[in-house]
């Protein structure tokens, strides 16, 4: 239980043991099936620099299956090996059986400890510790950047201790947690384009599956509570409770399908040239009819939903037969939906409303996507 974490970003990581570097790792996820997209990473892996010494462990991490005989230990020019990762009799692991392989691995520390468990503690603490390693890996980020503190030394003071992780993993009760549902929210959206990314890995442009990965690492990098916004504007036809698998393919169609790069400011949006929000979603409808109906029930009844939809005001639906405009009026208070409020509407304070929801045809023209 001496060991420590240090995160050099999201994706490259390292353990130290009593101070002293046990083991250097290099993640490459979705990069290609071929050693020659990995070349130049194995080298930086190889090199001799900081507290990589000679003969240190060196590992290697991918995340698709390469050809056994590329999956040898690598020699660099530095004169030292790297390892291809061993994930049980393999030399890879697939970003969607990481939480598997995560949840296996706190449950046999829970069964070391006789800590009584159940797969939803086991959730709950997937997500703990997916959310701190994020965390921790921004904090390093925002040093750099708005401390100037070199990334090296940001990194090698900031390491997360295994006792930490431990103290996660029996310490708290995600009944008495208020941010478990938003770390529960954040992980599975991770997950989802994860697994999108996964599954079209053969069939997306190069452009697209790096404009997708910015967005993945972008969430990654987002506090927890801040996503629901996201979800509750991904598709605000429904009442927001948990992410759909086809939700998210949806929403990733959009933003493939539109070929300027999101703005990757709080909510992923597009601007046009008025400066007006643009935000891609899941929405899919044949009839446009049936969407405007669903989007008003819902608004009627969620004020949350309705205080967004007051500022992203133009949403661009995955699947539409025509674009179409909302126009109302709102007392926009957080008793909306009461009906002793509702009654006497005329007599309150209201607010002009326009939601326009445009199909993708609509939304590339106003955003001179040509």
């Amino acid at each position: 239980m001496n060991f420590e974490l240090q995160l050099d970003s999201t994706d490259d990581f390292a353990i130290y043991r009593n101070g002293i570097l046990e083991s250097a790792h290099q993640v490459k996820a979705n990069i290609g099936k071929s050693l020659s997209c990995y070349i130049k990473a194995l080298e930086k892996s190889s090199a001799i620099e900081f507290d990589r010494t000679e003969n240190i462990l060196r590992y290697f991490h991918v995340s698709v299956k390469l050809r056994d005989e590329d999956t040898v230990n690598f020699k660099g020019e530095s004169g030292q090996y790297v390892q291809f990762y061993s994930y049980g009799d393999k030399k890879y692991c697939g970003l969607g059986e990481i939480e598997a392989l995560t949840k296996e691995i706190i449950e046999e520390i829970c069964v070391k400890y006789k800590y009584n468990t159940s797969q939803e503690l086991l959730h709950h603490n997937y997500c703990l510790l997916s959310e701190k390693i994020s965390t921790q890996a921004l904090e390093i980020h925002r040093m750099v950047q708005d401390e100037g503190i070199k990334a090296n030394q940001a990194a090698y003071e900031n390491r997360i201790t295994a006792q930490s992780l431990h103290d996660d993993i029996f310490n708290r009760n995600p009944y008495k947690d208020t941010e478990y549902y938003a770390v529960d929210l954040k992980a599975n959206l991770i997950n989802f384009i994860e697994t999108k990314l996964e599954e079209d890995l053969t069939n997306m442009s190069t452009e697209n599956r790096d404009k997708i990965w910015r967005l993945h690492e972008h969430i990654l990098t987002t506090d927890a509570t801040k996503l629901v916004v996201l979800c509750q504007l991904m598709k605000p036809s429904d009442r927001f409770s948990t992410i759909q698998r086809n939700d998210i393919r949806n929403y990733l169609n959009v933003i493939k399908l539109i070929n300027i790069e999101p703005i990757l400011e709080q909510v992923p949006h597009y601007l046009d040239a008025e400066n007006r929000f643009y935000l891609p979603t899941a929405l899919s409808f044949d009839d446009h009819q049936d969407c405007r109906a669903d989007i008003q029930e819902e608004m009627e009844s969620n004020t949350d939903l309705l205080k967004l939809l007051f500022e992203y005001n133009n949403l661009i639906a995955y699947k539409l037969d025509k674009s179409f405009v909302i126009k109302n009026k709102y007392t926009h208070t957080d008793e909306l939906s009461c009906q002793n409020v509702k009654d006497p509407i005329d007599s309150n304070i209201t607010k002009p409303f326009c939601l326009s929801i445009l199909n993708i045809e609509k939304a590339k023209e106003q955003l001179n996507d040509n």
